[in-house]
């Protein structure tokens, strides 16, 4: 099942970055098609680090690519774009300890900052490879300081399915939907990851 299911939010990142790149109409619809296509036969020919492994949760440092999941909530140009592309620079050295520490004084520096609280959510989830205590705090404390904002329940949500509770992930992000303006233009990528990851069946 963890092998579906790492394919279905390499899947929802995917998607987000074509939306951000503004591919929209048939277009988009054709690229997904090839996406899904691609994955279908990544699964049936199998993968080592992914398909047919017993662990219940990825193992630490297993790193996904946020940039354009965030993007699509915060947007590119703001104040915490500095912390998350020193963060990102650690990370796509798999040198996730780095990652986590430099989020960690992101925080510190700017207690107040949502955005960079659910930075150091996915750092921690990136460190551990599952959600921890730490984590779940650091998205829980976003929310907290800003109510109503769709972003700390959505990367909550990610956080679950990485760790292999699909129906945490969904039931998250359809509260997210629930509270959803129906122009918000993040919504079809919340709308996309429910519907992959309701897709996502068991190896075999």
């Amino acid at each position: 099942m963890m092998g579906w299911i790492a394919l279905a939010i390499l899947f929802v990142l995917a998607v987000a970055a074509l939306w951000l790149m503004r591919v929209r109409g048939p277009l988009l619809q054709l690229c997904v098609a090839f996406l899904l296509f691609g994955c279908a036969g990544y699964a049936v020919q199998g993968s080592p680090g992914l398909l047919g492994s017993p662990r219940a949760a990825a193992p630490p440092g297993t790193i996904l690519p946020m940039g354009p999941l965030r993007h699509a909530f915060f947007g590119q140009f703001n104040g915490e774009e500095p912390w998350m592309v020193m963060a990102d620079s650690f990370a796509s050295e798999g040198d996730t300890e780095e990652e986590a520490g430099v989020m960690s004084q992101a925080v510190k520096v700017h207690p107040d900052d949502y955005i960079l609280w659910v930075g150091l959510g996915n750092a921690l989830v990136d460190h551990a490879g599952v959600l921890t205590p730490a984590a779940e705090y650091a998205y829980k404390h976003a929310a907290e300081l800003a109510p109503g904002y769709p972003a700390p329940l959505y990367f909550f949500g990610l956080a679950l399915a990485r760790s292999g509770d699909r129906d945490g992930a969904i039931a998250a992000w359809k509260q997210v939907l629930a509270n959803a303006p129906a122009d918000a233009s993040w919504r079809p990528i919340v709308e996309d990851s429910i519907a992959t990851l309701s897709g996502a069946k068991p190896n075999g």
